[in-house]
């Protein structure tokens, strides 16, 4: 299926067309696509292609709940040409995806609170263009699924996510993720909430729970998380690796 991400007009004239393979993809895989030019009324010269990957952040510094749009990754798709007057060109391209990229669908299902995009980004004649920007979908890895259905099994139900301003530790994005659970079943005598945060690198991926903790994980306190890793590609049944973090968080907290 071919999704159409991007059809605008530059001041120069030119049309830009950029088309996605699929707009669903995974941490750590590649975007496909392709992006068709057509010259305008004079000839032009295209320094470079840009794929800009954006999300949408929250910052509740100083107390006051903002949201902005940052751009967290950029992949050139093309390197210098000449675009002639009324002419087409196309470029085929493939483009990284970090393993740090947020989640922001399960099997298909939208995650409540996420806005992930691509924008195709154009250098003409030493000047920039940015095209609209348009959504795309993050499915879990192995591991981060596992995780998830563990939760789930154990009788948390998911609530919503978000993007929180800042780095932490062992991350390179300017932001992480924070998927809120309730929690039910044999843990809801212990705990009401629980938000799970990932940090994915190709080999292992560590997971946090975290519950209660009004600094959140910029400024974490060490008996309100547990911090555990597991084999990105780990895809069994994680339901007693969650289990025994879940238990040493509630011995943490004295609960």
């Amino acid at each position: 299926m071919v999704f159409n991400i991007l059809k605008s007009i530059f001041g120069v004239g030119v049309s830009v067309d950029t088309t996605l393979t699929s707009n669903h993809v995974i941490p750590g895989g590649t975007l496909q696509g392709s992006v068709a030019f057509t010259g305008g009324e004079v000839a032009g010269k295209v320094e470079g292609i840009e794929i800009d990957y954006t999300a949408l952040v929250e910052d509740d510094a100083k107390g006051e709940d903002k949201t902005f749009t940052t751009n967290f990754f950029s992949a050139q798709v093309s390197g210098p040409f000449n675009l002639a007057p009324g002419t087409g060109h196309s470029i085929d391209f493939e483009a990284s995806v970090p393993w740090e990229t947020p989640l922001s669908a399960v099997a298909g299902r939208p995650l409540p609170g996420m806005r992930l995009g691509v924008a195709t980004k154009l250098a003409l004649d030493n000047a920039f263009d940015k095209g609209d920007l348009d959504e795309l979908t993050i499915e879990p890895l192995p591991v981060q699924a596992a995780v998830m259905s563990a939760l789930e099994g154990l009788g948390f139900v998911f609530q919503s996510a978000d993007l929180e301003k800042g780095t932490i530790a062992g991350s390179h994005m300017p932001f992480y993720q924070e998927l809120e659970y309730w929690a039910t079943g044999e843990f809801a005598d212990k705990l009401k909430e629980l938000e799970v945060t990932f940090v994915a690198t190709q080999a292992n991926t560590d997971v946090i729970l975290q519950t209660d903790n009004p600094g959140g994980l910029l400024t974490p306190d060490h008996n309100r998380f547990v911090r555990f890793g597991m084999p990105t590609a780990e895809s069994g049944d994680a339901t007693e690796t969650v289990r025994a973090q879940l238990e040493q968080l509630i011995q943490r907290r004295g609960l």
